[in-house]
């Protein structure tokens, strides 16, 4: 799926809500107001409501269900799409290492916001990189870690 957006720069509030929900649902940015998602129901939705969203800010928007002429365009966006959903699971993975020496709030904390990343990335994931199931290690080992701190507080 393509949307094709404009939105006028002033006020600027709304374009900047439309931008942030677009890096939300994961678009490949293929241009100026050109974003692309893998066509499915779910990704026709939301873009339809970016596009509403669009309009009631004054803009023009136009939804096109699109193919890639070539198999290496294709592979390019696909290429463009799992590298940005990776960065976002290595954040995690980051994340998940600096809570070495935490503390058990602290722990039960990150465990909590570690969870809450990983399924928000996971929702805008439609090409799984690598660094997918590093983070789902990560955040399981940590829990792993939390079960461990609280039994262990348990018995004292």
């Amino acid at each position: 799926m393509l949307l094709a957006y404009r939105v006028p720069r002033e006020p600027s509030t709304p374009r900047i809500a439309i931008w942030r929900r677009l890096k939300r649902i994961g678009v490949a940015q293929l241009g100026d107001g050109l974003v692309a998602l893998p066509q499915d129901a779910r990704t026709q939705e939301q873009l339809e409501w970016v596009a509403e969203q669009v309009d009631e800010a004054g803009g023009r928007s136009t939804l096109w269900s699109a193919q890639a002429l070539s198999q290496a365009q294709e592979r390019a966006v696909i290429a463009e799409l799992a590298a940005a959903r990776g960065v976002e699971y290595a954040a995690v993975v980051a994340r998940v290492e600096s809570l070495t020496d935490a503390e058990r709030v602290e722990l039960a904390r990150g465990l909590r916001v570690a969870r809450r990343e990983l399924r928000a990335i996971e929702r805008r994931d439609h090409f799984p990189p690598v660094e997918r199931e590093q983070a789902r290690q990560a955040v399981a080992e940590l829990a792993a870690r939390a079960r461990a701190t609280d039994a262990l507080v348990e018995q004292s």
